[in-house]
């Protein structure tokens, strides 16, 4: 159907006022911007971003925030707030909740999904609460005020946002989850252990392995009982255990509907007026549930409905959000499918503890990809999998060794990706149509959002827009002050000891003779071992990975700063031992190489705590060429040190 059919005839008519239909329209107002439009939706405000629901519920987005900025263009005739209850298949009208009817040429449905609410005793007690739209976030907003103990079903990605929110008000938190991890669809054992481990370090208690037997009270919410027989005290919960797909409105038009609307892979329905795009929708039997295969399949609804030929071949599923502030990202396969297949599992665990990484490669190909925590390379991954790009053994080797597939040229910098690599997963945008819009004029994240609709969701994308629109600063490191104070410190302390030499005193008519802490054997001995002390304590630092007591003491940001303030110690004792004097031979070496490891150590501590207020490839260059020097002058320190011991006691 072509657009000059639509705009004699009939109005193309939207059910469904979520990010798919949303979506739609803007694809059909771009290409034929004469189409008219009418568009029905149940809720009573205008779209809005469900991505960002838990942030509103936690205090830390507002309505502006979560307002979608694309404004709905004039041509658009918007009914919100009026259910649409039948579909007359034979006139080709819709009917609403008032008995009106509206014609229609095309029909797209993009009703969505519902909170699944599984059938256990006491789940209409009042207090049982589902988390899915603008409407239950507000009912929660209202009670987490009161709530002292909120028990969240459901530990996949909606039941730990909808604990993270509900936390505001120092809410004591309790997730029940049926499986033996959390975010189990998305996650392998050892990714959502990581994960379990940020949750925990939150707040919030989690119960794996927990059936749900039943909700008890009479008039409110008393607690929930499990299947062992515990019953956890509380006065809310919240259920958060999947959704379902609105095809009501389908199956009453007599459409064919399995768990969702079955499209084509032209998004049609069995009615070739009607199409289905987004969370109602199931195309080949899979219901994805997600936002960014609905605006994929609205963008070839739109096309289709313009007189195109685009085809909807299916989606990669894709998680890549942050979850209670931790990032996680999963795509394409998470786990084995059998004992017989072939598939390779390549996995990385951060030393410095700030994550974990897996790639699934099956006949050399990348098929699946998780991380928890920080990993640059994921919209770089999300390309490769979807495109079933090659990995080769060095590419594995190198993921093995320091997490990463590509060089750090290829992987960080975003304008030397593929032309067809996605940028914004959200809105499936690739780098190819945001660098037309850079040559269009867009200079900014704004203008580029305003232009593709990258960067409107979830947000995560948005670093990479700022270096495609000409560069910005980089975040906040969490520690930056104390790690510019101290690193401040050990880099002046390090410059003082090369500049400053104590005098031997050249009178013996002192009250106190100072000289003695370098002439007597017993002050030489304190300091040489406080030294030493020190320094033990730094290389213990540097294996805090593999010393869980350590790990799960402190963040990784905190031990670094642990490891600055050392650093500085360390000046400090050496003063005290040699007077600022070099020493000789291998003496000499051994105190340069530990003052130079402390001014390379300082400068990167300067530069990670100021990062944000320096240009990205200074940054880059700098941090890099400071490990190196740091490395370098550390290596031989060892070796060193015991033959200075050695000489001292052996002569």
């Amino acid at each position: 159907m072509s657009p000059e059919q639509l705009s004699l005839d009939h109005p193309l008519v939207v059910v469904g006022s979520g990010p798919a239909g949303h979506r739609l329209i803007q694809a059909v107002c771009q290409r034929a911007p004469s189409t008219p439009i009418v568009w029905f939706g149940d809720e009573p405000w205008a779209p809005y971003n469900r991505v960002k629901l838990s942030s509103l519920l936690a205090g830390e987005a507002s309505w502006d925030d979560i307002t979608e900025a694309t404004p709905i263009p004039d041509a658009v005739e918007t009914r919100f707030g009026l259910r649409i209850e039948r579909i007359d298949r034979a006139e080709s009208q819709v009917i609403d909740v008032r008995g009106q009817r509206q014609r229609y040429g095309a029909l797209v449905l993009a009703t969505g999904s519902r909170a699944h609410v599984p059938s256990i005793p006491g789940v209409q007690t009042p207090g049982v609460f589902t988390f899915r739209h603008l409407n239950d976030a507000q009912k929660l907003q209202a009670r987490s005020v009161r709530s002292r103990t909120t028990v969240v079903i459901g530990g996949g990605l909606l039941g730990l946002e909808a604990a993270r929110a509900v936390r505001r008000y120092n809410t004591h938190v309790i997730v029940v989850e049926h499986a033996d991890r959390l975010m189990s669809r998305q996650l392998d054992g050892e990714g959502a252990q990581w994960l379990l481990k940020e949750v925990l370090a939150a707040g919030i208690e989690v119960r794996l392995s927990a059936g749900v037997k039943g909700i008890e009270g009479t008039g409110e919410v008393k607690g929930v009982l499990l299947r062992s027989g515990e019953v956890i005290a509380c006065d809310t919960v919240i259920i958060a255990t999947g959704i379902v797909p609105n095809n009501e409105l389908a199956l009453r038009a007599g459409l064919q509907v399995g768990r969702g609307i079955r499209i084509d892979d032209a998004t049609r329905t069995s009615d070739e007026l009607i199409y289905a795009v987004g969370e109602c929708a199931e195309h080949n039997g899979e219901v994805y549930g997600l936002v960014a295969p609905g605006l994929e399949q609205a963008a070839v609804a739109a096309n289709r409905i313009c007189g195109g030929e685009a085809v909807y071949t299916g989606s990669v599923l894709a998680t890549n959000l942050k979850v209670l502030g931790c990032k996680v990202f999963s795509l394409g396969e998470v786990e084995r499918g059998s004992a017989a297949d072939p598939v390779r599992e390549y996995s990385f665990a951060d030393p410095d503890g700030d994550g974990y990484r897996r790639v699934m490669v099956r006949n050399g190909q990348l098929v699946g990809a998780q991380a928890v925590g920080p990993w640059p390379e994921t919209p770089r991954v999300q390309e490769a999998v979807r495109q079933g790009r090659r990995l080769y053994p060095w590419q594995t080797l190198r993921f093995m060794r320091i997490g990463q597939l590509w060089p750090d040229t290829d992987a960080s910098d975003v304008n030397l990706w593929p032309a067809d690599a996605t940028v914004c997963n959200c809105t499936g945008v690739t780098r190819g149509q945001l660098d037309v819009a850079c040559q269009q004029g867009c200079k900014s994240v704004e203008a580029l959002s305003q232009a593709t609709g990258a960067g409107t969701v979830c947000g995560s994308c948005k670093p990479l827009l700022v270096d495609l629109a000409g560069g910005g600063p980089l975040p906040v490191e969490r520690g930056w002050k104390p790690l510019t104070v101290f690193g401040g410190v050990a880099l002046l302390a390090a410059l003082f000891y090369l500049l400053l030499k104590i005098p031997f005193p050249d009178t013996a008519d002192l009250v106190w003779r100072w000289d003695a802490i370098w002439r007597e054997s017993l002050y030489k001995q304190i300091s040489g071992y406080s030294a030493l002390g020190v320094m033990v304590l730094l290389a213990i630092i540097g294996l805090r990975k593999r010393w869980p007591t350590l790990s799960n003491l402190f963040q990784f940001s905190g031990w670094r700063v642990v490891h600055v303030m050392l650093g500085a110690l360390l000046v400090a004792v050496m003063l005290v031992h040699t007077g600022g004097r070099l020493g000789a031979n291998l003496d000499m070496v051994m105190t340069l190489m530990s003052v130079v490891a402390v001014l390379s150590g300082a400068a990167l501590a300067l530069i990670v705590g100021r990062q944000q207020a320096l240009a990205p490839g200074f940054v880059k260059r700098t941090q890099r060429g400071a490990v190196w020097i740091h490395i370098l002058a550390l290596w031989g320190l060892p070796v060193l040190l015991g033959l200075h011991i050695l000489k001292v006691y052996y002569f």
